[in-house]
């Protein structure tokens, strides 16, 4: 299990354990953080899951694969470290993962 911390656009702070397989796109569901679509309900097939990976957690996320970065081309205000949340599964080593919220979604 890992602690993942969600902060929105404008600063609110949703702290959320998050089981092991899971992604995080679930978790913010599951947890009712606002600005999470998810629309596509987690099938990389639409870009409604955006978040931002804080800079100290990049290299653990590691980088977004061929098809998450062509649904990355329909988010909004796309950044270095943009990513759909629904691509990145939950482990242990995400223990402490911090994730920004977008203003909006695509």
């Amino acid at each position: 299990m890992a602690k993942i911390t969600f902060v929105t656009f404008d600063g609110v702070r949703f702290d959320t354990d998050a089981e092991n397989g899971s992604t995080v796109m679930e978790n913010a569901i599951r947890n009712a953080v606002p600005g999470i679509d998810a629309e596509c309900g987690g099938a990389c097939a639409c870009a409604t899951c955006h978040v931002y990976i804080d800079d100290a957690w990049k290299d653990v996320t590691g980088e977004p694969e061929a098809m998450e970065e062509d649904m990355l081309d329909f988010a909004y205000d796309v950044r270095p470290s943009s990513r759909l949340s629904c691509q990145i599964r939950v482990s242990d080593e995400l223990d402490g993962l911090v994730v920004h919220v977008p203003e909006r979604q695509a």
